[in-house]
């Protein structure tokens, strides 16, 4: 099983980011998906989550309106749409596939930093 994301990086305040998260080892199709963020000194935290159709989604109040998820099946993909990044918005990012019954699978984490 492996969740690979990539898209992190540096961005000035305002700017956006794309995450992906490239899946395999398992049916991706039957599991929710979720992105988390961990900031220096903090717990992790739940981002947005998206069902296993895509048909439903979830967001942290901190990024509604800001933040979108999606995934695409076909591909093993999830993605977060990251649009008026803030400066607390730097973390590091994991992808996370879960599923009632199953294991947790997390990949490793990519960097995001929003700073001028």
């Amino acid at each position: 099983v492996q969740l690979v994301e990539s898209g992190g990086g540096l961005v000035q305040p305002g700017g956006s980011l794309r995450l992906s998260c490239a899946a395999s080892g398992f049916t991706f199709s039957r599991y929710v998906m979720n992105w988390y963020r961990q900031a220096p000194g903090k717990e992790r935290e739940l981002v947005a989550a998206i069902s296993s159709t895509g048909g439903s989604t979830n967001y942290a109040d901190s990024v509604k309106g800001r933040f979108t998820i999606s995934r695409d099946n076909a591909k093993n993909t999830v993605y977060l749409q990251m649009n008026s990044l803030k400066p607390e918005d730097t973390a590091v990012y994991y992808c996370n596939a879960n599923r009632v019954g199953s294991y947790d699978y997390w990949g490793q984490g990519t960097q995001v930093t929003v700073s001028s």
